[in-house]
C-alpha cells in the first residue's frame, strides 16, 4: 500500500471542497449584482412560491445538476436530487441565460421556490 502524506491529503481535501462550491455560485456574487444592469429584471421574477430574489440568493446551476424529468425538471441540491414543482418554473425568457435556481430548506431538506431553466449544455 502506498504511503501518503498529510500534506498530500490536505492539499487534494482543498481541491475537492473547491470542486464542490464552485458548482453553485451565487447570482449576487462580489458586489456585481447591485451594479447588474440586470438588477430590476432579477428582482421582478416571481414564482407561484414568491418573489425569487425576496428570501434567497439564486445559484447559477451546471447542466450535469440539472435535467427533464418526467415532463417536470429535477436539480441537484447539496447533493440530493429534488424535483422542481411547476408552479416553481419561471416561463417567461431567461435574460440571465444561465440555469439558475432559489432555494429553501424544510426539515433540512433543499426546496425549490423558483427555478429558471438555461440551455442544457
Amino acid at each position: 500500500m502506498e504511503r501518503i502524506s498529510k500534506r498530500h491529503l490536505v492539499k487534494h481535501a482543498a481541491l475537492a471542497c473547491l470542486l464542490l462550491f464552485a458548482n453553485a455560485v451565487l447570482a449576487r456574487d462580489d458586489g456585481r449584482y447591485a451594479d447588474s444592469p440586470l438588477k430590476h429584471w432579477f428582482e421582478s421574477l416571481h414564482s407561484e412560491f414568491g418573489q425569487c430574489c425576496t428570501n434567497a440568493d439564486g445559484y447559477i446551476v451546471s447542466g450535469a445538476d440539472w435535467e427533464s424529468y418526467r415532463g417536470s425538471y429535477r436539480v441537484r441540491l447539496n447533493g440530493e436530487w429534488v424535483l422542481v414543482p411547476d408552479g416553481a418554473v419561471i416561463t417567461q425568457p431567461n435574460r440571465a441565460g444561465r440555469t439558475m435556481v432559489w432555494t429553501y430548506f424544510i426539515d433540512g431538506h433543499p426546496r425549490v421556490r423558483c427555478f429558471m431553466p438555461g440551455t442544457m449544455m
